[in-house]
């Protein structure tokens, strides 16, 4: 007789199956993201500049991803973004695009 596949334990699905081995030298890019960025492969930081538009007077102004003040708007003096523990919050509205480097 042969025994039942079912509970927690069966094997009888090729997706339940993790590959013991990882190519740790060509990572996805989700990897190398999610990662310490001290350990990935190439070190590179988390922060960037990033250009914030009012959404009142259409200005751009160049924020920090990591603020630790609270960004004004220079045209009209609204609040930009607002800091958290990590990266700042960006008021509701604002719109940013990441700057190159």
């Amino acid at each position: 007789e042969t025994p039942t596949t079912s509970g927690p334990f069966s094997t009888d699905k090729k997706s339940d199956i993790m590959p013991l081995a990882r190519d740790l030298l060509h990572p996805s890019l989700e990897e190398e993201k999610r990662m310490c960025k001290l350990k990935r492969l190439v070190q590179s930081p988390n922060s960037y500049f990033m250009d914030v538009k009012c959404p009142g007077c259409y200005k751009i102004t160049t924020v920090f991803s990591h603020a630790q003040t609270v960004v004004l708007c220079v045209g009209c003096s609204t609040v930009l973004c607002q800091p958290t523990g990590g990266k700042a919050r960006l008021t509701e509205g604002c719109s940013f695009r990441r700057k190159q480097h």
